[in-house]
C-alpha cells in the first residue's frame, strides 16, 4: 500500500500533494510501468483521508498521463520515461558582484544625471498618468508613438537643420537594438565597414548578427576612401560628426567623397551621430543626412547622452527607400519603447524642457571642460602629456610621454582604484600610433575633484 508522510505537505493541499508523491514514485521507478495503484476507497481509509482526495490526486495523473483508466478496473501506471537519478547538487550561483567603486573613472563616457531636471519629467509623468489612460494600454505603433516621432522631428530640424518627416522615423530601446535592426534590413550578405579606431561594441553588434564585418583605418579626416572601397563594403558605420573615441570631424570634402562612394557602389551610409549635441565652438555641423540627394544616408541618435544612459531611447531616420523595404519585412517587430516612457519624451520636446535642459547642460559642460583641461596644463606632469582635443563631445584624447605599456599603466590604475581606457582598446587592428594615448571622459568629473584626480593620474601615469 502507498504510504506518504501528509505531514511533510506544509501549505499545499492535500490531493495535490498526494498526487505529486505519486508521480514521483512513477518517474523514478517505484511503481512499475502496468502496475495497477490501490483503490480510491482502500488509500483513503490507509492515509485517513476523504476519497474525493485520492480522486482528485488521481484525475490529475491520468490528465496528465502518468496513468490510465480500466473500466471497473482501476488506474495503472503508464509507460514514461523513467527521471535520471539526482546529480551531485551544483555549487551555488555567486549573487552578482556590485561595481568597483573607483576612486576615479575617466573610461565611463556617462552623463552627469545630477542635473536632470527631475521634478519637470515627474510632472509630465503624472499628466500623461491623468490625461492618457486609454492611450497607455493601447498598441504602440511599430515604428514607435506618431507625437514622439513627430517631436523628434521637429527638434532634427530645429537644432541639425534636417528634414525629416514623421514617417521616416523609427524609434527603438537605444542603439544597439537599431544595430540589431539594421543588418535584417540591409541583408545579411552586405559587408559591413566600421571605423578603426571605434566603438567596439558596434562591430561585435554586428558579428554576432553574423555579418560580414571590415575595420577600415582612420586618417585625420575620418574613414578613408580608398581603404573603403578596398574592404569591399558596401554599408559604412559612421560617426563623422565627432567621432569616438578619437573626435574627429570629418570636412565637407570628405563627406562628399563618402557620399560619392554610396552611390558608385549602391551602398548605404549608416550616420551615427554620437554626441553631436554637445559643440562648444562655432555652430552645430550639418549632418550627412542633410546633405544626401541620393537617399544614401541612415541617420541615427540617442538620448543617452543628453539625457541619461538609462533613458534606452534611441531612433533611426530612414530614407524613403529604406523605410518602404522596412514596411514591407520588418513591420512585424513590436515597439521596444513603452508607451508611458514615449509619452512623456514626447511631451519634455514638445513642452521645450529637453531644449531648456540640453542649453543648461553645453554651459555646464563647456565649463567642466575647461576646468578639466585648465587641471591638465598645469598639473604636476604636464610637460609629459599633449591634449589632443576638438571642442566638442564630451571626452578628449591624452598623449602620454612613457615607455610603459597601456596594460601596465591600466593594471597599476586599477590597483589604485583608477579607471582608464587608451585609444588602443578601441582598434581591432593594433598599431603603434594607438599606444599610450589615454581616451579621457570627463563628463562625471566635477571641478572640485580635479586636485584629487590629478595626484591620482600623477602617480599611476608617473610614479617616481
Amino acid at each position: 500500500m502507498l504510504t506518504y508522510p501528509l505531514e511533510a505537505r506544509g501549505d499545499l493541499p492535500l490531493y495535490e500533494y498526494l498526487y505529486r508523491c505519486i508521480r514521483k514514485d512513477i518517474l523514478s521507478g517505484v511503481l512499475s510501468t502496468g502496475e495497477r495503484l490501490p483503490s480510491k476507497r482502500a488509500l483513503a481509509e490507509h492515509l485517513q483521508v476523504s476519497v474525493i482526495t485520492v480522486e482528485s490526486a488521481y484525475q490529475q495523473l491520468e490528465a496528465e498521463g502518468y496513468v490510465y483508466a480500466l473500466p471497473k478496473r482501476g488506474f495503472f501506471v503508464s509507460s514514461v520515461e523513467k527521471a535520471p537519478a539526482p546529480a551531485a547538487p551544483a555549487a551555488p550561483v555567486a549573487p552578482d558582484a556590485p561595481p568597483p567603486k573607483w576612486r576615479l573613472d575617466l573610461r565611463s563616457n556617462q552623463v552627469d544625471t545630477s542635473r536632470f531636471p527631475v521634478s519637470t519629467w515627474a510632472r509630465l509623468t503624472r499628466q500623461v498618468l491623468s490625461e492618457k489612460d486609454a492611450a497607455l494600454l493601447s498598441p504602440v505603433p511599430h515604428q514607435g508613438l506618431y507625437q514622439l516621432r513627430r517631436a523628434i522631428a521637429d527638434d532634427l530640424q530645429s537644432f541639425r537643420g534636417m528634414a525629416a518627416a514623421p514617417e521616416q522615423i523609427v524609434v527603438g530601446a537605444g542603439a544597439e537594438y537599431l544595430y540589431l535592426l539594421l543588418p535584417q534590413l540591409l541583408g545579411g550578405n552586405v559587408v559591413f565597414a566600421v571605423e578603426d579606431p571605434g566603438y567596439p561594441k558596434i562591430r561585435k553588434v554586428y558579428q554576432k548578427c553574423g555579418t560580414a564585418c571590415r575595420a577600415v583605418p582612420l586618417d585625420g579626416q575620418g574613414m578613408d576612401p580608398g581603404a573603403l572601397r578596398s574592404s569591399g563594403a558596401t554599408v559604412a558605420h559612421l560617426s563623422p560628426t565627432h567621432h569616438y573615441p578619437t573626435g574627429i570631424v570629418t570636412p565637407i570634402g570628405r563627406r562628399q567623397a563618402l557620399l560619392r562612394w554610396a552611390q558608385e557602389v549602391d551602398g548605404v551610409i549608416i550616420e551615427d551621430d554620437y554626441d553631436s549635441e554637445f559643440r562648444f565652438t562655432g555652430r552645430p555641423i550639418p549632418t550627412l543626412q542633410s546633405i544626401d540627394t541620393a537617399d544614401r544616408v541612415i541617420y541615427m541618435n540617442t538620448f543617452s547622452q543628453t539625457i541619461s544612459p538609462s533613458m534606452r531611447v534611441g531612433f533611426m531616420v530612414l530614407p524613403p527607400r529604406l523605410l518602404e523595404r522596412y514596411r514591407k519585412e520588418l513591420d512585424f517587430y513590436s515597439c521596444t519603447v513603452p508607451a508611458l516612457e514615449q509619452h512623456v519624451l514626447a511631451r519634455f520636446l514638445d513642452s521645450g524642457s529637453y531644449e531648456q535642459h540640453l542649453s543648461r547642460m553645453r554651459k555646464e559642460y563647456r565649463s567642466r571642460r575647461a576646468a578639466v583641461l585648465e587641471a591638465f596644463r598645469s598639473s604636476p606632469f604636464a610637460h609629459r602629456v599633449t591634449l589632443v582635443e576638438q571642442g566638442s563631445g564630451l571626452h578628449f584624447l591624452l598623449r602620454l610621454d612613457t615607455r610603459e605599456s597601456d596594460e601596465v599603466l591600466r593594471s597599476r590604475g586599477k590597483a589604485a582604484g583608477v579607471r582608464l581606457s587608451f585609444l588602443s582598446e578601441y582598434a581591432a587592428l593594433p598599431r603603434p600610433d594607438y599606444d599610450h594615448t589615454l581616451v579621457v571622459n570627463y563628463a562625471s568629473l566635477p571641478p572640485r575633484d580635479l586636485p584629487e584626480a590629478m595626484a591620482l593620474l600623477n602617480q599611476v601615469l608617473f610614479p617616481g
